[in-house]
C-alpha cells in the first residue's frame, strides 16, 4: 500500500553544528497511525513533502536515508511549492470548500492562473515519485486529501489498471460553490480517475454526486448499502467513512503511570476550577473568535463564575502563512486580552491560549480534566461539547453532543451553562453514547473498511479491457468488458430496416473525413450518402464535431437536412 499525502508523517530537523538531518516519525499523524488499521501482512510505504526545505545538494543523501522509514520524499521548488500550498490550495480551495470566499473576498484574489499551475505542476512531482516506487501488479495507492485532487489523472495516464483510491478530508461544497470554482470540472473529472472516494459525512458525499450529476450529466446508484458512479464503463464506488482517532494510543496513554503524574500535575495547576477545553488550527475557519466572544458573554451573564472556570484554547501550529493565520491570531489575541482584563485577577486568568505543539501526553491530561470539549466549525455552522475525554468525527455522528448553531451567541451560552452544571448522571449517560459510537467508528476501523473497500472496487480490474485516451488533465480510461465484440454489417442493416424512427450520429474526423490535415472536407461520394440518408424521412442525421461551426460553413450547406452538434454539443443546429 502507498499512502500519498501532501506531508510525510515526520519530524525534520537539521542540526546547526555538525549539519546533520534527524528524521523521527511523526506519531500524531493520522497517515502514520493508520497503519495499525491495516493487515500485518501489507508493506505500507509513504510518498510526500517534508515540511523543511532541502538543498538540491542534499536531496539525494536524504531520499536515501528516509527509505529505512518506508518514506520517499517529493522535493518541489520552493517557488512553485508556495504558489501550490499558500497560493492555490491555501488561499483558493480552502475558502472555497468552506464557503468564506465571498465573506473574506478582500483577502481572496479571486483565481489565478499561475497558482492553477503550480498545483498542476506539484502533482505531477508526486506522480513521478510514486512511479518510482510503484508496482502495478501488487500496489495499491491511497491519495489523502484536496492538495492532491489531479494528481488521479496523472496515475492513471502512466498505468490505466492502477488501484487507486482517494479520501477527502476536508469539507465538500454544494454544487452550487463547486461550478463556481474555474477549474472544478478538470478536478471532478481527475478525482473520477480513482476506483473509489471516501468522504467524511454523507453530506459531503451528497454534495459530490450533486456536482457530478450537475456538471458531467452522471447519475449514481445504490443497492445494499453501497453507492457507485459508471463513469466511461468504469465503476467508482463512494464511501461513507469518518476518520476517527487511534483509541489504543489515547487509552494506553490515560493508563501509563506517568500520564497519572501528568494529571496531577495538570490539576493542581487549575485547583477547584472547572476547565473548558478546545484544540483548534490557527485559521479563520474554525471560529475561536466567536468561541472567544461566547466565553465573554458567559462570564457577562453569570458574574459567580468569576474565578471558577478557566477556557483552556490550544492553537495547533499554523500550516501555512495564508492571509487567515495572522488575522486569526490577532482577533483572538485581543479578545482574550479583553475577557482577561475585566474578568481575571491575582492568579486568576479565565482564558489561557497555548499556541505551538503540545505533546500528546499532556492533551490526554487536559481531555482527562475537561469539563467539555468545544469545537467550531464555521463551514458547517455546527458547534459540539461532550463531557467525555474524546472527541473524533462530526458532530452529526456524536449523539451524546450538544450541538447548536455557532453564530448565535445567546444559544451558545446557554449551552456552555448546560455543559458545566449538568448532572453526573447526564455527563455519564451522553460520554456512554459518545464513547460507544468514538469505540466503534476509530481510526483502525476507519483505515480497515477503507482498504477494504479498495479491495473490493478493483477485484475485476484484470478482467476489463482499458484504453486511455485524452491530453493532459483530460486523460480518461475507457474500460469494456472483454466479450464486447464489434457490430456486423448485417445486424446493422437488419436493426435500421426495422425500424421506423432513426438516429444517426457521426463523427466528424475520421468518419466523414479521413484523420489527414491535408483533407479538409469531405469526398463527393460521402456527401452523396449522406444526403441519401437525410432524404429520408425517418431519419435525422446529425454531425458531431469539436471544432466550431466556421469549420463546417461549406460542408453544411452542401446537405439538406442535416444536424450539427459542433464543440461536442456546445451548439447544436437540428432540422426537422
Amino acid at each position: 500500500m502507498i499512502i500519498i499525502a501532501n506531508y510525510l508523517a515526520l519530524n525534520s530537523k537539521k542540526d546547526d553544528i555538525t549539519g546533520r538531518w534527524c528524521f523521527s516519525y511523526d506519531e500524531d499523524s493520522i497517515f502514520r497511525q493508520l497503519k495499525d488499521g491495516l493487515s500485518s501482512d501489507i508493506d505500507v510505504v509513504y510518498v510526500g513533502s517534508l515540511k523543511v526545505n532541502v538543498d538540491k545538494s542534499e536531496q539525494d543523501n536524504v531520499s536515501q536515508f528516509l527509505a529505512e522509514f518506508n518514506s520517499f520524499p517529493t522535493f518541489i521548488p520552493s517557488e512553485i511549492q508556495k504558489k501550490f500550498y499558500d497560493g492555490f490550495c491555501k488561499n483558493y480551495l480552502w475558502p472555497l470548500f468552506h464557503y468564506m470566499f465571498h465573506m473574506y473576498q478582500s483577502y481572496c484574489n479571486g483565481f489565478d492562473g499561475s497558482l492553477w499551475q503550480a498545483y498542476v505542476s506539484a502533482n505531477k512531482i508526486f506522480a513521478n515519485k510514486i512511479m518510482e516506487v510503484f508496482n502495478p501488479k501488487d500496489d495499491y495507492v491511497w491519495i489523502h486529501d484536496y492538495h492532491l485532487m489531479v494528481l488521479p489523472t496523472f496515475l492513471r495516464k502512466r498505468c490505466c489498471y492502477v488501484r487507486l483510491g482517494f479520501f477527502f478530508h476536508s469539507s465538500f461544497p454544494s454544487s452550487k460553490i463547486s461550478i463556481d470554482i474555474l477549474v472544478g470540472t478538470k478536478i471532478l473529472k481527475s478525482m473520477l480517475n480513482a476506483v473509489i472516494i471516501g468522504f467524511q459525512t454523507f453530506d459531503y458525499a451528497c454534495h459530490f454526486l450533486s456536482v457530478c450529476s450537475r456538471i458531467l450529466g452522471l447519475e449514481y446508484e445504490s443497492k445494499r448499502g453501497q453507492i457507485w458512479i459508471e463513469y466511461f464503463g468504469r465503476t467508482i464506488f463512494i464511501k461513507i467513512l469518518p476518520a476517527g482517532i487511534h483509541m489504543g494510543r489515547i487509552q494506553s496513554t490515560l493508563y501509563h503511570l506517568s500520564d497519572f503524574n501528568k494529571v496531577r500535575e495538570v490539576s493542581k495547576q487549575f485547583k477547584r476550577q472547572k476547565l473548558i477545553i478546545g484544540f483548534d488550527d490557527l485559521d479563520m475557519f474554525k471560529g475561536v473568535s466567536l468561541k472567544l466572544l461566547a466565553f465573554e458573554r458567559l462570564f457577562i451573564r453569570c458574574p459567580t463564575l468569576q474565578g471558577k472556570l478557566v477556557l483552556l484554547q490550544i492553537k495547533n501550529p499554523p500550516r501555512s502563512d495564508a492571509w487567515y493565520v495572522e488575522k486569526a491570531k490577532e482577533q483572538a489575541s485581543t479578545i482574550s486580552k479583553g475577557i482577561n482584563e475585566m474578568f481575571g485577577f491575582l492568579g486568576y486568568k479565565p482564558v489561557i491560549i497555548i499556541e505551538g505543539f503540545v505533546p500528546f501526553h499532556k492533551k490526554a491530561a487536559y481531555y482527562a480534566l475537561a469539563e467539555c470539549c468545544i469545537v467550531y466549525a464555521e463551514q458547517d455552522g455546527r458547534i459540539w461539547f461532550h463531557t467525555s475525554t474524546l472527541r473524533a468525527g462530526c458532530s452529526s455522528s456524536l449523539s451524546g453532543a450538544i450541538r447548536v448553531n455557532h453564530w448565535d451567541i445567546n444559544v451558545v451560552v446557554e449551552a456552555l451553562k448546560l455543559a458545566i452544571t449538568m448532572s453526573n448522571e447526564e455527563k455519564q449517560c451522553r460520554h456512554e453514547k459518545n464513547c460507544q459510537f468514538v469505540s466503534s467508528h476509530d481510526l483502525l476501523y476507519w483505515a480497515q473498511h477503507f482498504d477494504q473497500g479498495l479491495v473490493f472496487s478493483c477485484k475485476d480490474h484484470g478482467k476489463k479491457l482499458c484504453w486511455g485516451f485524452g491530453f493532459g488533465l483530460e486523460v480518461r480510461v475507457l474500460s469494456l468488458s472483454p466479450n464486447l465484440k464489434k457490430l456486423s454489417r448485417n445486424y446493422i442493416v437488419y436493426a435500421y430496416k426495422r425500424k421506423k424512427c432513426r438516429a444517426i450520429f457521426l463523427d466528424y474526423d475520421v468518419t466523414i473525413v479521413p484523420h489527414d490535415p491535408i483533407v479538409a472536407s469531405p469526398s463527393p461520394e460521402v456527401v452523396y450518402v449522406l444526403n441519401k440518408l437525410c432524404s429520408n424521412v425517418n431519419n435525422t442525421v446529425i454531425i458531431v464535431i469539436d471544432r466550431g461551426m466556421p469549420s463546417l460553413i461549406n460542408f453544411y450547406y452542401q446537405c439538406e437536412n442535416l444536424g450539427i452538434a459542433v464543440k461536442h454539443g456546445g451548439d447544436i443546429r437540428l432540422v426537422f
